[in-house]
Parts: structure tokens; sequence; C-alpha cells
């Protein structure tokens, strides 16, 4: 049962995991007064927002791109404190640099006009007009989903439409939900150059461009309106968000692995850590995958608030280098993407075929490079990272195929004029993330967004199970940074307003037993 005869301000609650949806939802309710701890297997927060050591020095070995700074701002402002005072951010100019050869580069910005200016001198006037209606579409996508889906709880096709009212149901036909990425962007760009880069958005969300919704395009747009570089990497501002939580009263206990999440008469009582001990909470909210849950990882009285996923419905897994080294040959730009020369058949490789492409694209983070593109004197931090199917548990790649990865990785590159000497790196591959965060399989977005129905499959904050709520880049509304965030952000919303609505309930049950005579 739930505890009704405490302070209702004092609701006890217990979070799973530390990754940016856990500490947006601790953070929020900690502010809100509950009696917040935060159980993390790791020796830090940040989850995916992570660095590793490598020679001495910390490579971001997660996420690198910040985006959609308002989710932060309101929810740092909601909280009393303000994102800018905190965290060291830098608007970025130069999106990222694109390569197909040593002789094919094409810069984007986070200016249209200067993007379509380059986009002209490297495939011709007609693509450059395209590109100006691709963002303009990219941003009527983003304007109609912002809002009702975004910023909303979990939502179906027929709540979207609802919410979006008649008024918008034009609107939403037109951002093209049926169609898939690749088919839509036919409709703007015919040189095969392009159709890869902006068809790279899908792979935000750990799909494949050939299965993804259209309305994955709005990565154009959400770029567009700023990316910024964070000063100590993406696992900084996890640290800041954990920073401001504990000022405001949650508790961390890092190095604690939940064993199972505990009922009692099919209300959440609390959780079992995996030396015994059992710590009570009113509410709990998991920060884990919800392939954890459903496969029973959190203990069979959770599992069925979780998802079973078989591995084609798993998002990209990855393998990861991350390396100090001096590039030779080739400009870096903070953000570099070097494609392979046939993109189906990379992603046939990886989705059907279920193995590491022979030909695989190659995203490199140079960590030390800044927008005023002064070249660092000596070995640089990077991290490369190239798309692997998710098969971490069920097959992972053997060791041998590792090693050809990493050789077909850096031959991609030499293709494009980057020479680089990796010296010790270290390698994660989707063993590796399987055992980071277990249960699936090394998929790093959650479920797959193939088709425009997928979206809607992902669970929302709240579940079957009364005091149970879910956080995290693989629930509403999606994966990513931002997106995480905000679900952790509408858990606690959620969380907030059930426990408001039970309070009334019981005003009014009060009132109205006190009035019969």
């Amino acid at each position: 049962m739930r505890n009704s005869g405490a302070s209702v301000a004092r609701e006890r609650v217990v979070v799973i995991g530390a990754g940016i949806g856990g500490l947006a939802a601790a953070l929020r309710l900690a502010q809100a007064g509950c009696a917040v701890t935060v159980l993390e297997r790791a020796a830090q927060p940040g989850g995916k927002m992570r660095s590793v050591p490598v020679g001495g020095r910390a490579v971001e070995a997660g996420p690198t791109v910040f985006t959609m700074r308002w989710v932060f701002e309101e929810l740092f402002a909601e909280c009393g404190a303000n994102l800018g005072e905190r965290v060291a951010l830098s608007p970025a100019d130069l999106l990222a640099r694109h390569a197909w050869s040593r002789d094919e580069r094409l810069d984007l910005f986070a200016d249209i006009e200067a993007s379509a200016a380059a986009i002209a001198a490297f495939a011709g006037p007609r693509e450059a007009e395209g590109y100006r209606r691709f963002c303009a579409r990219s941003a009527e996508v983003y304007r109609t989903l912002e809002g009702p889906f975004i910023r909303d709880g979990r939502t179906s096709p027929a709540g979207l439409a609802q919410r979006v009212g008649l008024s918008g149901i034009g609107d939403l036909w037109r951002i093209q939900p049926f169609a898939t990425l690749w088919s839509a962007l036919g409709s703007f760009f015919r040189d095969p150059r392009l159709l890869q880069l902006f068809g790279r958005y899908a792979t935000y969300c750990g799909a494949s461009p050939f299965s993804a919704p259209a309305t994955l395009m709005l990565v154009a747009h959400v770029e567009q309106a700023g990316v910024w570089t964070v000063a100590g990497g993406l696992s900084a501002l996890a640290r800041s968000v954990a920073d401001l939580a504990a000022e405001r009263g949650a508790t961390f206990r890092y190095g604690a692995h939940v064993e199972r999440i505990v009922t009692e008469g099919g209300t959440v009582s609390g959780v079992v850590l995996a030396g015994g001990e059992r710590i009570a909470a009113d509410t709990v909210v998991c920060n884990a995958d919800c392939a954890a849950l459903g496969a029973g990882l959190l203990g069979a009285d959770a599992a069925s608030a979780g998802a079973r996923l078989a591995p084609a419905e798993r998002s990209l897994s990855a393998v990861t280098v991350c390396a100090v080294a001096e590039p030779r040959g080739f400009p870096l730009a903070h953000h570099s993407v070097f494609f392979s020369r046939d993109y189906r058949a990379e992603f046939d490789t990886i989705l059907r075929r279920r193995r590491l492409p022979d030909d695989p694209t190659v995203y490199v983070c140079a960590q030390d490079r800044s927008e005023a593109g002064l070249v660092p004197s000596g070995p640089e931090r990077l991290l490369l990272l190239v798309n692997a199917p998710a098969d971490g548990r069920d097959r992972p790649p053997t060791p041998p195929e590792i090693e050809t990865c990493a050789r077909t990785l850096l031959r991609r590159l030499e293709a494009c004029g980057l020479q680089l000497d990796l010296a010790s790196p270290v390698t994660t591959t989707p063993r590796e993330f399987e055992a980071l965060f277990p249960g699936t399989g090394g998929a790093l977005y959650g479920r797959s967004a193939q088709g425009w129905a997928a979206t809607f499959k992902r669970a929302g904050a709240r579940t079957a199970i009364p005091g149970l709520y879910l956080a995290g880049g693989s629930v509403h509304p999606g994966p990513g940074v931002p997106m995480a965030a905000q679900s952790g952000r509408l858990a606690a919303a959620a969380i907030l307003d059930d426990r408001d609505s039970t309070a009334r309930s019981r005003g009014a049950a009060t009132r109205g037993g006190t009035s019969m005579r």
C-alpha cells in the first residue's frame, strides 16, 4: 500500500539510474519537496553521458551533440537555477564537416543561407533550393510536433490528432507521417550524397533512413535552432544536474545495484539491492531501458511494465573508439562525418545480415577543436563511432570481427584523406554496451524507429503498476539527451499530478464523509 499516513510533501521516491532522464526527474521531484534517493550502479552520474580515461585524459565516450537547450533552461528555471550560470555553453556556427572522398567535402552551418551557399558550390543551385525547401519543411514538422508530442505526455495517433485539433490536421498530414525519411528526402534532393547526409538524421534515433519515418527530418530544424559545445563535455552537464538535485535535497548512492522492484498488493513498495538491503518507497522512477524491465532484470513484479523486443526491433548499437592521437591530412571540425560509398548496403549489412559493415560511415568528434578553428598542438582527444547491430547479448561481434572493423574504419578515413595512428585506444562494442546497459543487447536508443507507428509503441511515464513510473531514452518522447531529459520532466509531472489528484480525492472523501448524518 502507498504510505497514506506520511506527509504528502515528503513522499519517498527512489530513482533507479542516474542517466539524464533519472537526473531530471530527481531534480524536479526534490525541488517539489519529495524525499528522493537516486540509486546508480556506476561510480558517477550520467548513464550514456560518460567519459573514459585514455592516456591520462578524459575522453567523452557518449553523446557529443547538445541541442534543444530550452529543455534544460526550463528544468533549471523550475528549480530556481540558471543553466548558463552553471554550465558553460558555446554556440556552434559550423554544425559538421562531411566527406565522401579526398575531393568531396561539405560543411553545414547553423545559418541556413550559409549552408545553402555551400551546397550550391558543392552540388549546384537546384540542390541549394531543395535545401531551403527542406529546411522550411523540417521547421513545419517541428512546430507541429513540439507542443502536442514532445512537451506532452504519452500520446496515441488518435490522441495526437485530437491535440492538434481540426485546425492542425492539415499540418499533421503535410509532415508526411506515413512516408519514410529516405523517400521524403527524394522530393528535395537528387544528389545521392545529400540524400545520404540528411538521411543520416535517422541514426540520431538509432534507425535506418530507409525505414524511419519522414518526421525525423525535424532534426535538421533542431540543429539549426542551435547546437552548443559544453565545457567538459556532456558528462559535465550530467554532473551539473546531479549537483543541483543534491543541493535541492536528493540523496545519491553510487555503486548501488538494484536487484528488483518490490510491490505489495499490486502497488510499488520499494526496491531491493543486490546485497539484500531493502529501501522502502512510495514511488519508483525506473530510468533503466524498458527492455531490462520487460526481461525481468528488475524482478518479476515489474516485468509487465517493460517491453520485450526482438533483435530486429532494437535500435542501432555501435562500435566506439576513444583515443588520443594526432590527426593528419584532413581538417577535422569538432564534428566530422565520413560517409560510406553505398549507404543502403551499409544498413542492409547491419540490420538484415546482422553484421558489422564492410565499408562503414564513421563519425569523429574532435573534442579539443572549437569554433575558433585553431588546431591543437600535440595529440587530441577523439571519439570515433560506427553503427552496429544490437546483438551484444545474442551474437556479439567476435574479437577478429572487431579487429576487422577497426581496419575498415581507418580505411574509410584514409579514403577521405584522414590518417590516424591509434595507440592504446579504448574500444566499446555491443557486448560492452549490453554489459553497461543490461537487457538492451547493446541498443543505444531503445526501440527502433521503424515505420510511422514505432514512436507510439514507446511507453509513457505512467505504467499499469501504481507507483511505478518510467524515464529515459527508451520511453516517450524518445532518445537523445534533450528528449531523455524531457522524459524525466514528464515523469516528475505525472508523479506530482497523481499525488495532487490523490490528495484532492482524499479531501473530497473526507468532506463527503463528515457531511453525512
